[in-house]
Parts: structure tokens; sequence; C-alpha cells
């Protein structure tokens, strides 16, 4: 059970003031990533290597031997509420996730603590390292070590590492033709986010958003472990459109999501409609929009909460219809009640449709 917090009296202080963007928002556009990854070449690549970055996957995999393969991820990022402790929560929970989008369960972390300080107080920074300590013993892993260092801007994370048998890798690049896609969470936290920013957010919209972003991806080594299961993915930075145009083109597919089953968080649709938009959303648009198709006659707001940046988002599964019924059935055991159908794969050049 979650530990009940101290009252902090420096709480007035807006963490989110430190920095020009937080959460997953923070991410580098898609297309300069690209352009970045392009330029610096191929490095060694050795044979137990089973996941590099070719696929813009969530995390490394690397072959120990026939038993075990060793999952290997880092995240960190600016803070994406002013509360010291969550802040820190939702980094770890964002962190680890990628070891479970991998089929992967989480052995161990390293923080990663990036502070301002001589402008935030030594409590406030302990607040944050205790949420992630607390999202860590939830996982049930250790935060083992990590490194500090002085900074201009308050940053957090974690490299997390995890274990996976070899044949229940789940790559981003495995979905077939013919595939159900089921989402895990529902879409909405950027709009949540620049909401908190404008102070426009009420208590109930605050609630959804921590409750969404510190909910870990634990159905993940189950849904690894489903025969008909093929690809998983979570849903992050790049909104639901940046990653499942990634499974698309990693599989040489043609990925077709039904915005009407598409899960939303309460009241973000409105909010979206209101001009509560990040930029990061414009940023994933500018990024990889040409590669996506909008049906005609959709919802306006459906650009922006496609392209929205989830904050430890859901994770994205791509099955065969049989199994359909089964990974849902994971999802509802661990609590993920707002799990849903939302599309299919289809044969075809790679790319991204997204139908009324």
């Amino acid at each position: 059970m979650q530990q009940q917090r101290p009252m902090n009296p420096l709480a007035p202080m807006r963490l989110t003031s430190f920095s020009h963007g937080g959460g997953c928002g923070c991410k580098i556009a898609p297309g300069v990533l690209s352009e970045i990854l392009r330029s610096s070449g191929a490095g060694l690549i050795p044979p137990a290597l089973m996941v590099g970055i070719e696929t813009a996957d969530d995390a490394a995999v690397y072959r120990l031997n026939d038993e075990q393969a060793l999952v290997a991820t880092t995240d960190f990022f600016m803070p994406i509420v002013d509360d010291p402790y969550e802040f820190g929560r939702i980094a770890a929970t964002n962190a680890i996730s990628d070891v479970y989008a991998m089929g992967g369960r989480p052995i161990l972390a390293l923080a990663l603590v990036a502070m301002p300080v001589n402008q935030l107080p030594v409590e406030v920074i302990g607040d944050i390292v205790r949420g992630g300590q607390d999202v860590c013993r939830a996982a049930g892993i250790p935060i083992a070590g990590g490194h500090t260092i002085d900074s201009v801007e308050p940053i957090y994370g974690l490299v997390a590492l995890g274990l996976v048998h070899p044949d229940r890798v789940r790559r981003n690049a495995d979905a077939r033709p013919g595939d159900v896609l089921v989402l895990g969470k529902p879409l909405g936290v950027g709009v949540l986010s620049a909401a908190l920013k404008k102070e426009k957010l009420p208590e109930s919209g605050y609630r959804q958003l921590i409750a969404n972003t510190t909910k870990l991806n634990t159905p993940g080594p189950k849904l690894a472990a489903l025969e008909g299961v093929h690809a998983i993915t979570d849903v992050t930075g790049f909104g639901l459109a940046g990653h499942g145009l990634e499974l698309a083109r990693g599989a040489g597919l043609r990925v077709v999501i039904e915005w009407p089953r598409v899960p939303l968080l309460e009241g973000v649709a409105a909010m979206a409609a209101d001009g509560f938009v990040t930029g990061a959303s414009g940023r994933n648009w500018a990024g990889y929009g040409a590669s996506v198709s909008l049906s005609a006659g959709l919802p306006d707001v459906t650009q922006a909460l496609m392209t929205d940046p989830q904050t430890a988002g859901g994770l994205l599964v791509s099955c065969a219809p049989e199994a359909v019924d089964a990974v849902l059935g994971v999802f509802r055991e661990e609590g993920f009640e707002s799990a849903a159908v939302i599309g299919r794969c289809e044969a075809g050049p790679a790319g991204l449709v997204v139908e009324g």
C-alpha cells in the first residue's frame, strides 16, 4: 500500500515554473530525432543484441542465455505537475513502463537526478526522490544507485532494467496483417497538463492526471506470455498516432485506428476544443503528419488528441483476433478498466489511417 505523504509546507511553489516543458512533452520532435539518429550512423551491433534502435522500440534487449534476456531502458524529464512527490512518482512510472512494454519484469533501477540546487529546497528534491522510490517499491524493485548533477532545470527519471525470456520479447515491429489493436489506458494526459500549466484544470481533472500517470503497466509480462500477442509498445510522447506509426513502419503494414472506439479521459475532448493543447502535439504532427490519413467527418479535435503526448501512457497491443478476449481479460485483472479495442492492422503501405 502506498505510504501517506506528509504535507509539504513548500507546496505553493510551482515546480513547473522551473522548466520550459514537462513530462513526455519534453521529447525532441520526431522529425528532428529521426534526423539526429540518421546522422549518428550505426554503431557496434553484437549478435546477442535482440533489440536496438533500428525500429524505435521501447527498450534495448540483450540475450544473456537461452532462458534470459536483459531489458535496458532510461527515461527522464522536467516536471509535469507542481507537487514534487507526484512528479517523482510520474517520472518513475513512465521509465519503468518501457520494461513492461517489452514483455519484461523489472529487476532494479538507477536514479537520474538533475536539480537547480541553489533554487530548490532540499526538502523538495527529497520529495521527488521519495516519489520515485515509492513507485519502485510498488513495482517490487530497488533503486540501487544513480547519478546526480546541478542543473538549470529540474530533471528526474530512471534507468530501468528487467528480465524476459528471449521467446517472450515483444517488439513493436512484429505486428501482423489481420491483427487487432488494444489500448490499455485512455488518452488525454497532455491536454490535462496543458490546462494545469494555465491554472485551468479542475480538481477532478488533476485526480485523473495523477491516477493515469502513476498506474504501472503491469499487464506487460502476462500479455507477452499469451499466444497470439505479436507486438507491444507503449504510447508516450509521440502520441497514439506517432507510436502507432512506429508499429506500422516496423512491421511494414497499415495501422487503422477507429476513432470512436479510442478511450479518452473525461472532459479532454472539450478541453482540447477550448485550446488546451501542448506545443508537443503540433511538433508531433509536423514530424509525422504526412504519413497519417484522417478520414473526412472526424471531430475537429481528433488530430490534437491523436498527437497528444502521453506521459506514462498505456500499452498498445497487436494481437490475433482470437486472442482479444484474453488480452482484455489480462487488462481487467490488473485493474485497467478502460482498455479497449481501437483498431486493426492491414496489409499495405506503411502508414496510419484514422477512421470515423
